[in-house]
């Protein structure tokens, strides 16, 4: 027949067929460790925990051994641990692991490994993120831009390969860093006028002549000691954070500004604009100097300058 005995609440009753039972509540760190290692499969005067490979896996995962998990239930177990739940234990730690998954930005395969060492040992290759994950594999928290970059100042050719394994053949006018993101292209001329763009174009048809007499503040890249000419030739220069909140106060405001731009082709040129939005780097305005709606890339305003206090 059955027997019923009182437990004390440092033990659990453990059962051939992987269950546990704790008769009333346990110490907290025994029930901490017991809800990693098991599942509650029901609750009531006992609670039963069912051990399975996933609740074990579990605890592995935790950072418990099979050798510290024998030992935890051997401690807190009333009679002798049944053997499915060792086999159970062993089996599960026995796969545990075998497979590791981390993250990497970019790798280097060589299949001489003593190159591999060679690079491991070079000290410019510190901020590369470098670890080996096998004698001909290097993985790299760097971008692969960057560590194509980083190995050749280090001294080597390597080449850059897809993920199929094919070596990626570069035009000779290719940049090595990833392109940015072109703005959309607007098919058929300016973007179709709202409100905000109908109000600008009626304060760029009223500024008139704005663009060819209007002079602009000294700014911070200026030099007053090389004489007039130098305000109004040399490109306005501020940093980017300045030229980003001047342009978006423009906004606001509604008033025009002074920008140097440099476009793709390297041509630099000082444009009057009245800034209508900003978004995503690029900032829609009217420009007076060339007289319609354009978008330019924020990274290619080399800077800002307000208009003089006497314009208009």
């Amino acid at each position: 027949g059955s027997a019923t005995c009182i437990l004390d609440r440092d033990h659990v009753l453990l059962q051939a067929d992987l269950t546990a039972v704790a008769p009333g509540p346990l110490e907290r760190e025994l029930a901490d460790v017991l809800g990693v290692l098991a599942d509650v499969e029901s609750k009531g005067g006992a609670t039963v925990y069912r051990f399975t490979p996933g609740s074990v896996r579990r605890a592995l995962d935790a950072g418990q051994s099979a050798a510290d998990l024998h030992a935890f239930l051997a401690r807190h177990s009333r009679t002798p641990v049944p053997q499915p739940l060792t086999y159970l234990i062993d089996d599960v730690a026995r796969r545990h692991g075998r497979l590791r998954v981390g993250a990497a930005s970019a790798y280097v395969r060589c299949d001489d490994d003593a190159t591999l060492d060679e690079i491991l040992a070079d000290k410019r290759a510190a901020g590369l993120g470098l670890r080996r994950l096998a004698p001909t594999v290097l993985a790299a928290q760097a971008d692969p831009a960057a560590l194509l970059e980083g190995l050749r100042a280090m001294g080597f050719a390597p080449a850059a390969e897809s993920a199929a394994g094919d070596v990626l053949i570069a035009r000779a006018d290719a940049h090595r860093t990833p392109p940015r993101a072109a703005p959309q292209p607007v098919p058929d001329g300016p973007p179709v006028p709202d409100d905000t763009l109908l109000t600008a174009a009626v304060r760029a048809i009223r500024a008139g002549d704005l663009a060819s007499t209007t002079p602009r503040k000294p700014g911070p890249g200026d030099d007053a000691g090389d004489g007039p000419a130098r305000a109004g030739g040399e490109l306005p220069r501020t940093g980017a954070a300045e030229t980003l909140a001047t342009v978006q106060a423009a906004v606001l405001t509604g008033e025009a500004l002074w920008i140097g731009y440099v476009n793709a082709e390297g041509a630099a040129s000082q444009r009057l604009i009245a800034p209508i939005r900003v978004e995503g780097g690029f900032v829609t305005a009217y420009d007076h100097t060339a007289d319609e709606v354009r978008t330019y890339p924020l990274h290619r305003i080399t800077g800002v300058a307000e208009l003089a206090d006497d314009a208009g």
